[in-house]
């Protein structure tokens, strides 16, 4: 493909305007070293030009139709698409995804924007009659109205996709947004803002807000013309803008440490395969990752065995070879924290069948596709959120230890369940602590169309299509 995203120059986009007097700064090039591009940091002026544009056209918008809506989804939908090519190789750039991976997220962030729409035609209301005593003839228009607001911090890993799925909705309902990238990754975002500066949404309903969170971030989170928070990120994160956000509606989709469960009927060579792609698409660096599998002690040194060989195919590689499967992680800080956790591992006990090695090229940072056997309970991967390419191996013995054990992490946001007992399969589905259960296969959530969400310390709320403009809009009756 025609490479043209070197030395890319971008800016924020607030009110209407792009805004170019802020510090530059510097975004890695993940597939070729060095930087390829700078986006002009907002600084708390133009956080707060945001907010007040924004909280200027919620009149506007509130008065907006289905129809003009629509149009504007329509509109940056077939925008993403026209530049397919030029958003694909950014994403690589940025995020060091393997050009495949990049096609596929361009394209599924272009379906989002399409599928908001459908949703959007359901968002009809209720018309509802009175039941109780004294209350029978009563009658009551219920209705959707947008929340006015909607701040949007989205994360690293899926700097477009992620994206899409929280300004859709927002959009869809009738909010203005104010988007804040992660820092590593703004420049898909900054292209998603030129694209809705030409949908035709008023001036002010679409801002773009890159920066340091440590400038902007808190804010912006603080400030009560905030109405909701959609955000993607670590638990930690989140709940730093929890306590930063005040009685603000809250929208969040956290960390993750998905188990795998792995019982002694299932057809081991799919569980096999479920664990490696699960462990190692996008290097490991998704919160829906299966980062433990919970093995029956029975199948334990046979299921290793497959997922060596199935690990096999996996090769690191020029992200703009369509033939590349697995790319860097995205700083040396997570380099660092990935050897941290399988350091940690291997001295608690646990063996190192495959990988388990770091090395730097041109200032990129590699982690090799790793799996660990026998990985000990008190080893902290088994809990903790490592954001890697490694697939750590732990036995249990029966069902009730693969429950607790899946269990014994705050984090809560996916799980698998492997067996060909359907009643044990849906019984253990409903123990595990999780946000969503997957049978005989690894996590998965399609474009939006399943709720996506977690429990305790993953999350608040369900993203999706319709559940998160659902999250964005409020009711109102009307009693007549």
């Amino acid at each position: 493909m025609e490479q043209n995203a070197i030395q890319r120059r971008e800016r924020p986009f607030v009110a209407g305007e792009w805004v170019s007097d802020g510090e530059p700064l510097p975004v890695s090039d993940l597939a070729d070293g060095g930087t390829f591009a700078s986006v002009a940091a907002a600084d708390t002026s133009d956080a707060e030009r945001a907010l007040s544009a924004a909280t200027g056209v919620h009149a506007d918008l509130r008065e907006t139709t289905v129809p003009e809506r629509v149009e504007w989804l329509e509109s940056i939908a077939d925008g993403i698409r026209r530049r397919e090519d030029e958003l694909a190789e950014v994403i690589v750039r940025e995020a060091g995804k393997p050009i495949s991976s990049a096609r596929g997220e361009v394209q599924s962030a272009a379906e989002r924007f399409d599928r908001a729409v459908g949703e959007l035609r359901h968002l009809t209301g209720e018309y509802r009659t009175g039941t109780t005593a004294g209350h029978e003839d009563w009658q009551a228009i219920v209705k959707h109205e947008p929340m006015g607001t909607v701040l949007c911090i989205t994360p690293y890993n899926y700097p477009l996709s992620t994206m899409a799925l929280q300004v859709a909705p927002a959009i869809a309902a009738g909010n203005a947004v104010i988007v804040k990238p992660a820092s590593k990754t703004p420049i898909s975002g900054a292209i998603l803002a030129d694209i809705a500066a030409d949908a035709g949404l008023p001036d002010g309903a679409y801002n773009f807000v890159p920066g340091e969170s440590s400038v902007i971030g808190d804010p912006l989170a603080s400030d009560a013309r905030v109405d909701a928070i959609a955000m993607t990120g670590s638990s930690g994160a989140g709940e730093h803008v929890a306590r930063q956000s005040g009685i603000t509606r809250l929208h969040m989709e956290l960390g993750g440490n998905a188990p795998a469960i792995v019982f002694e009927d299932a057809g081991l060579d799919a569980a096999a395969d479920a664990a490696t792609a699960g462990s190692l698409k996008y290097a490991g660096q998704r919160c829906s990752a299966v980062s433990r599998v919970l093995a029956h002690e029975s199948v334990h040194d046979e299921l290793v065995s497959r997922i060596d060989d199935a690990m096999a195919e996996w090769s690191i590689g020029d992200l703009f070879d369509t033939d590349t499967t697995l790319g860097p992680l995205v700083s040396a800080d997570q380099a660092d924290w990935v050897a941290e956790l399988v350091d940690d591992a291997v001295d608690h006990g646990a063996t190192v069948v495959r990988g388990g090695e770091r090395h730097v090229e041109d200032g990129v940072h590699y982690y090799e596709p790793t799996l660990l056997a026998d990985v000990p309970r008190d080893a902290r991967i088994v809990d903790e959120e490592q954001f890697g390419p490694v697939c750590a191996v732990t036995t249990v013995t029966d069902e009730d230890d693969a429950v607790r054990t899946a269990n014994g992490s705050e984090l809560a946001l996916d799980a698998a369940v492997f067996t060909a007992d359907h009643d044990r399969a849906m019984r253990v589905a409903e123990r595990v602590n999780a946000g969503a259960v997957r049978i005989n296969g690894a996590p998965s959530h399609g474009l939006g169309d399943v709720p996506f969400g977690g429990n305790d310390a993953s999350g608040i709320g369900r993203e999706g299509l319709d559940s998160t403009i659902h999250e964005f809009v409020r009711e109102k009756s009307i009693i007549l």
